[in-house]
């Protein structure tokens, strides 16, 4: 399965994302945050740069769509070569043609859950996707405190997933840094959003590294 980080683009700075990427040679992704003002209150950036990022970077695309309808957008974004597009279960209309049709476009199918969404309601859709996305902050807004309270979910998921005996990603999203991540690494996580602990850091790649040393330790720790 092995430990994945993904440095989020809400926290780079906007006018110099191929710059901000390049400073980050050892992640594993890029996390790109996209919101419509509408499912959370805030507006980021959008499908064309996207479009553009998949021009200057081949590392993965890790898009996260905190918009309303995404029923209706989610394809367009793994059509412009995204690996990997989550979508909001909150806001999907239908999950499972949402997930069929992100795979039918080559990219993994994630679905993502605000801290207060349970995960038992969709244990029987989790074979469906690729990637499932635990919110520790309320989506819309980078730098937020992480929410211990999410731990439990956290593990939770992780045995329902390692249930399906398929290869589906838990990444965790919201306040994690080198503080956090450990915590998160023992209840199950193995891919880790981390924004401004990143890019706020002297040496964003520095920290890349940190932050995967430390998950990788309680990871292997917590089995």
């Amino acid at each position: 399965m092995g430990i994945k980080i993904m440095p989020s683009l809400l926290s780079a700075d906007f006018a110099n994302l191929q710059s901000e990427i390049a400073a980050v040679g050892s992640a594993d992704g890029i996390h790109v945050d996209v919101m419509d003002y509408r499912f959370v209150p805030n507006l980021t950036l959008g499908l064309p740069v996207v479009e553009s990022l998949r021009k200057a970077t081949d590392k993965l695309l890790d898009i996260h769509l905190m918009i309303e309808e995404p029923d209706r957008w989610a394809p367009s974004y793994a059509e412009a070569g995204a690996e990997s597009v989550t979508f909001h279960v909150e806001a999907s209309s239908a999950p499972v043609r949402l997930a069929r049709e992100l795979r039918a476009r080559g990219a993994r199918a994630g679905m993502a859950l605000r801290p207060a969404t349970p995960i038992e309601p969709y244990a029987d859709l989790l074979g469906e996707l690729d990637l499932i996305l635990i919110m520790t902050v309320e989506p819309g807004f980078g730098g937020q405190k992480f929410l211990d309270v999410m731990l439990p979910k956290l593990r939770r998921t992780r045995e329902l997933l390692d249930a399906t005996g398929a290869d589906i990603w838990l990444e965790v999203d919201g306040g994690i840094s080198a503080d956090t991540i450990a915590r998160c690494a023992e209840a199950g996580a193995d891919t880790f959003v981390a924004g401004s602990a990143v890019f706020g850091a002297d040496d964003p790649d520095a920290m890349v590294n940190t932050l995967r040393s430390e998950a990788s330790a309680h990871a292997a720790h917590s089995r």
